[in-house]
């Protein structure tokens, strides 16, 4: 990889001035993972939500996965489709628990099929 202390630059900043608030990213995608896993048509180990990263699977009934990603950034929820019926979706330090609190209200409404 060509440049990489680009990268390297960015790593160190984040460490210097965001390592204190990681936990937040944690505890927010904790909180959206329990959201989720309350609806039927969201497969979701709550064992498998360690970090900022949540990774769920779709249920038959439910949007295959590019179609909620299509939906959910209409209404201002970013994911990435992993596959037909998996999504990933990540917290940083620029979501608050409220947005994280309403993107989970969002990913269950459009899962379930009502409008979000």
């Amino acid at each position: 990889m060509r440049q990489v202390g680009i990268f390297a630059a960015a790593g160190l900043y984040a460490l210097d001035r965001n390592l204190g608030r990681l936990s937040d990213d944690h505890a927010n995608a904790r909180r959206i993972a329990d959201r989720l896993a309350k609806s039927p048509r969201i497969m979701l180990d709550l064992a498998t939500v360690q970090t900022n990263i949540i990774v769920f699977g779709l249920a038959p009934e439910a949007p295959d996965a590019p179609t909620m990603v299509i939906r959910a950034r209409e209404r201002g929820v970013l994911l990435n489709a992993f596959g037909p019926r998996t999504i990933r979706a990540v917290t940083h330090l620029d979501v608050s628990r409220d947005q994280c609190d309403e993107a989970a209200e969002v990913l269950v409404r459009l899962a379930d099929g009502k409008p979000a």
